[in-house]
């Protein structure tokens, strides 16, 4: 059997001013681990149109052809999948996006998935072998018990600047009502790991010294954590992965992490109003106290890359400049903000939908970067100005100055200032790196500059 398989570009990667650094990071596994079920002798060819760009005149017409949409990528997936329908290609699809709207991707899809696959998956190319493959396929049992070797070899290594990317868990025990993953995982357990045998397994096969854990809630099961960051003490491995705020502050986790190898940790503050968190259900968050989880993190030699949120309805016009003041003064490393974006079937989709807010479902604008919704605390300009200057108010020079004086000792300043002036000054350095095909090549320097951190007493 002959099997393609496509993640589609964001689309705003089919225009030249395109800037790719987000998304040639490290390479997603969502195809790849699906072709771990293929037979040794069927023909699979993978994808990634952030990374590389496809004719799709010139492909082969193959018997199947797998589409994983993202919310901004839903009008390339439907093209890409109406292009190979009308060569009587089958098409199957699934993920977040056709989780959340079956029936729209079912227009352009014989076949439909929501929910993880693993359950859903083997049964689905079973049927298709057998000449009855049906329309759509719901997961309901989530395990990840024998799950086969990520099919690797599919992946281009070369294109991205972190080529081990690896998950060892799905979901989140949190219910964020913004979170489009909550959505995905209704239904059945949100959030599962493997074996920590299996996770330990898997992270030997990778070759080099540095992992990026894509995993959602990296420490989000306190047992499945100590177990694995005490298998992997000895690897010796520098990784980059996500927790949360309470997880930092938990006795002892963190310690055991660092010496497992963590320098990096992306961190969900989400909002420097506590008013949002109660009204959005990030529970994790309440009673916490930031400014001691960013000391915690610090003081065990952790990197900060933090996420935040505009436009919760207890956000005013002030919300910008607080956030990008409190983050410069704790000295944090590196920060994303985004737009509060609406996703399809949330909690948070389905409360603005019946106050009348949802103001168009144009996909490509659901990008954390556009409002798409009637705001309450200020105009849909006020909060994508906002927006914009918060990116460019933390990265000017003279915060990335003030954030490094807000570490402790000389050689954290200059891996501070190294860290956050190399992300963002010189991003059009990495564009042209990632156009050229040689990002990889800028792996060592980011080791280099990982290996600075973490072992602080």
């Amino acid at each position: 059997m002959r099997v393609t398989m496509i993640l589609p570009a964001l689309t705003e990667a089919t225009s030249p001013l395109f800037r790719p650094i987000k998304y040639s990071l490290f390479p997603p596994l969502g195809l790849a681990t699906l072709a771990g079920y293929l037979d040794p002798d069927d023909e699979v060819t993978l994808y990634d149109e952030h990374v590389e760009r496809i004719d799709l005149e010139s492909l082969d017409t193959p018997d199947l052809l797998v589409v994983q949409p993202y919310i901004t990528s839903a009008r390339r997936s439907y093209e890409i999948a109406d292009h190979f329908r009308a060569r009587g290609v089958h098409v199957a699809m699934g993920g977040l996006h056709v989780t959340s709207l079956p029936d729209e991707a079912a227009a352009h899809a014989d076949t439909v998935f929501t929910g993880p696959g693993e359950d859903t998956w083997p049964l689905f190319l079973k049927d298709f072998r057998d000449g009855v493959p049906a329309r759509r396929y719901d997961s309901d049992r989530r395990t990840l018990a024998g799950l086969p070797p990520i099919r690797r070899d599919l992946i281009k290594r070369h294109l991205y600047l972190v080529p081990n990317s690896i998950v060892v868990s799905r979901g989140c025990p949190h219910h964020c009502d913004f979170c489009y993953k909550d959505a995905f995982f209704e239904g059945g357990k949100s959030f599962y790991t493997q074996a920590v045998d299996d996770a330990l397994a898997e992270i030997d096969r990778l070759p080099g010294r540095h992992l990026y854990f894509l995993d959602d809630h990296l420490l989000g099961n306190r047992r499945f954590a100590e177990a694995l960051f005490d298998g992997m003490k000895g690897m010796g491995r520098l990784w980059q992965a996500a927790g949360t705020v309470n997880s930092v502050l938990k006795p002892d986790l963190l310690e055991r992490a660092v010496e497992a190898g963590l320098r990096s940790l992306f961190v969900g503050f989400e909002t420097v109003n506590d008013a949002n968190l109660a009204e959005r259900r990030k529970n994790q968050n309440i009673g916490t106290d930031y400014g001691a989880a960013v000391r915690r993190l610090h003081d065990t030699g952790v990197m900060v890359n933090a996420s935040f949120v505009f436009g919760l309805d207890q956000d005013g016009p002030d919300v910008f400049d607080r956030t990008v003041a409190w983050a410069v003064e704790q000295g944090i490393e590196t920060a994303t903000f985004h737009i509060m974006t609406p996703y399809p079937s949330t909690g948070l989709w389905k409360q603005l939908e019946s106050e009348d807010r949802i103001v168009h479902r144009d996909w490509d604008l659901y990008d954390t970067r556009h409002v798409v919704y009637r705001p309450k605390g200020m105009t849909p300009r006020q909060l994508e100005e906002g927006y914009w200057r918060a990116y460019r108010d933390f990265y000017r020079w003279s915060n990335i100055w003030r954030g490094s004086a807000a570490q402790p000792g000389r050689p954290e300043r200059l891996r501070h200032l190294a860290y956050a002036g190399g992300w963002k000054k010189f991003e059009p350095a990495w564009d042209l790196l990632i156009r050229s095909k040689r990002v990889v090549r800028a792996l060592p320097a980011l080791e280099r500059t990982l290996a600075a951190f973490g072992g602080r007493e």
